[in-house]
């Protein structure tokens, strides 16, 4: 066949493509088992995080099981799913399901005697998914600590969500009011309440007012969620109205 002709030259095209379209698919096969551990170890990370363990993504495993004594799965009405593996639900596939038809994911930590209960977040910043998780103390109204990430949040200002100073802001904050009311807690903007941490607020980040609102929503969102299972825990000290 003629070299200089456009058929050797489409023919070779041809090749070129599927030889470089096969050895791609080869190697995104062969880095599946890597890449499936790399996502559960920052998952296992994250969450220990929010308990004030920190731990490097590969060696999370151990202190994982170590400090998780729980991990249940309830649903919409706060009962156990004993058919459901809490740790290989997909907030991403729950939330495009009815509430009555969602598994929600529960982690239950001890620290040093300490008891801490850990939510999975997942929500909507700006541009695209936000997510995270936050523990609560033992009375289920205290935030022990919160972690958050995101998909595609503005680097220096919605993406800020990931920084230490802002998921800080959260600590020891309340989701419930003094009268026992589920309230959240809000990411306000033009925040004056200063070290308050009975006010259910923190400081927004400036110019990320939308992702702010996110952040908000899902902790309000997926916390409500969790009300009738908290409800029913005769050591709960603050009543889930």
């Amino acid at each position: 066949m003629d070299r200089n002709s456009n058929a050797y030259t489409f023919i070779f095209a041809v090749i070129l493509v599927a030889v470089v379209a096969s050895a791609l698919a080869f190697a995104a096969t062969q880095l599946q088992p890597a890449q499936a551990e790399n996502v559960k170890n920052e998952k296992m990370q994250n969450i220990l995080g929010t308990v004030g363990i920190e731990v490097s993504r590969d060696s999370a495993a151990v202190p994982f099981d170590k400090y998780i004594v729980e991990r249940i799965a309830l649903d919409s009405k706060g009962q156990e799913k004993t058919e459901v593996n809490a740790f290989e639900v997909d907030l991403k596939k729950e939330l495009k399901k009815d509430v009555e038809e969602q598994s929600f994911p529960l982690y239950v930590a001890n620290v040093e005697g300490a008891k801490y209960y850990i939510v999975p977040l997942r929500g909507k910043g700006l541009w695209d998914a936000i997510w995270g998780y936050i523990a609560l103390k033992d009375d289920v109204n205290t935030i022990k600590g919160a972690v958050f990430d995101h998909k595609g949040e503005t680097p220096g200002l919605g993406g800020e969500i990931t920084q230490v100073w802002f998921k800080k802001r959260f600590d020891d904050e309340k989701v419930f009011d003094e009268s026992g009311n589920f309230i959240g807690v809000s990411v306000a903007k033009g925040y004056q309440g200063g070290d308050n941490k009975d006010d259910n607020a923190v400081d927004a980040i400036s110019g990320a007012t939308i992702t702010g609102d996110g952040v908000t929503d899902m902790i309000s969102e997926r916390l409500e969620r969790y009300l009738p299972y908290f409800k029913n825990k005769t050591n709960v000290k603050v009543a889930a109205n």
